[in-house]
C-alpha cells in the first residue's frame, strides 16, 4: 500500500462534508445522551481514554513526534502512539500532519486551514466541516508528508483510521454496556475535539506572548490544561521543533512529561528542547541585562518546521 490507495482528489473550497458533519452530530448527540448515564466509574474511564487518545495520541503522537519530530522513538513506540491518535476521531496521521505542517507555513495568513482572521467559529470546528480541511488531494499530501508516504503502516493507518475506534467501541459496549460506550467514545471524543480546536482558535484569540512570532499565537494556560500542555502554543510557534512547549517551570505540559518518561525509560532519543535559561544566560554575557529583557519577548523567525 502507499500513499495513491487513499483515493483522494482536491476537495471543494465551499461545501459542507457531509461525512463530517454527520459524525460530529452524532457524536455530540452521543455526548449529552452521556450525561444521563453518569457514574464515577465511567468518569474514570472517560478521564483515562481522553489521556491515551490526547495525550499520548495527538500531543505526544501526531504532534511532537510525526509533525515536528522533536524526538525520535523506536517505530513500535511511533505506531502505538499514532494508534492511540486515531482514537481522538481527528483523522489519520497522513491528513493531521500535512494539514498542521501547512498550518505552520502560513499561519494566520492566506492559505492557513484554521485562522481565527477568518473568524473565530471558522478556526474552532468550521474549517473541520467545510472546505478542505484535512481531506486534501494526494498530490498535495505527498508535498507535506514524504516522509510518512513512505511508511506502510501510517499510510494503513490513515486509510483505516475509524477501524481502532469501532474495535474500542465494541469492548467498551461488551464490558459495561451503554454508558460505558457513551462516556469512553462519545463524551470522551467530543471533550477532545474541543480541547485540540481550542489550540486553533483560542491561543490565536486571546492569551499572552512571550515571543514576538510572525503569527497570532498566545500561551493559554487553561486550554494547556484541557489540552495536556498543546495552550502553550506561543512557545511552540516560535520554536516548532522543541518537544517541550511549557518552557517555564509553572507552565505545566503533561505532553512533555510524557516525552520525558519516555526519554528516562531509553524509548526516546535525539530529544530537542529550548531552554530558556540557556538563551537568556548566553545573551546576559553577549550584551548585558538590558538585552536579555528583550530577549525574553523577542524570537528568531519560525523555521525549521520538521526535520523530516
Amino acid at each position: 500500500m502507499d500513499i495513491a490507495d487513499l483515493g483522494k482528489n482536491c476537495a471543494e473550497d465551499s461545501k459542507i462534508n457531509w461525512v463530517t458533519a454527520s459524525f460530529m452530530i452524532a457524536f455530540h448527540i452521543g455526548a449529552v445522551a452521556a450525561l444521563f448515564f453518569f457514574s464515577w466509574k465511567v468518569f474514570v474511564l472517560a478521564v483515562a481514554l481522553n489521556w491515551v487518545s490526547g495525550s499520548l495520541g495527538i500531543g505526544m503522537g501526531y504532534h511532537r513526534l510525526l509533525t515536528h519530530r522533536g524526538y525520535k522513538t523506536p517505530k513500535w513506540i511511533e505506531y502505538f502512539l499514532t494508534t492511540c491518535a486515531t482514537l481522538a476521531l481527528e483523522g489519520g496521521p497522513i491528513f493531521w500532519v500535512a494539514t498542521h505542517r501547512i498550518h505552520h507555513q502560513y499561519s494566520d495568513k492566506e492559505g492557513d486551514p484554521h485562522s481565527p482572521i477568518d473568524g473565530k467559529w471558522w478556526a474552532h470546528a468550521g474549517w473541520i466541516l467545510v472546505g478542505k480541511s484535512m481531506h486534501h488531494d494526494t498530490e498535495t499530501l505527498s508535498r507535506y508528508v514524504p516522509d510518512l508516504a513512505k511508511d506502510k503502516f501510517h499510510v494503513w493507518i490513515t486509510k483505516y483510521h475509524y477501524v481502532p475506534m469501532i474495535v474500542l467501541g465494541l469492548v467498551l459496549l461488551a464490558i459495561g454496556g451503554l454508558p460505558f460506550l457513551l462516556w469512553g467514545v462519545f463524551l470522551r471524543t467530543v471533550v477532545g475535539l474541543h480541547s485540540t480546536w481550542l489550540v486553533n482558535s483560542a491561543t490565536h484569540s486571546w492569551g499572552s506572548r512571550r515571543f514576538q512570532t510572525r503569527d497570532l499565537s498566545t500561551n493559554s494556560w487553561w486550554v494547556a490544561l484541557l489540552s495536556f500542555g498543546e495552550g502553550w502554543h506561543n512557545n511552540h510557534h516560535a520554536h516548532p521543533v522543541s518537544a517541550r512547549h511549557g518552557l517555564a517551570w509553572y507552565e505545566v505540559d503533561f505532553n512533555w512529561y510524557g516525552i520525558w518518561l519516555l526519554r528516562k525509560l531509553g524509548l526516546a532519543r535525539d530529544v530537542y528542547t529550548y531552554k530558556m535559561a540557556e538563551a537568556k544566560k548566553a545573551v546576559e554575557d553577549a550584551a548585558g541585562p538590558v538585552a536579555a529583557v528583550a530577549a525574553s519577548v523577542t524570537a528568531k523567525p519560525e523555521s525549521d518546521l520538521v526535520s523530516a
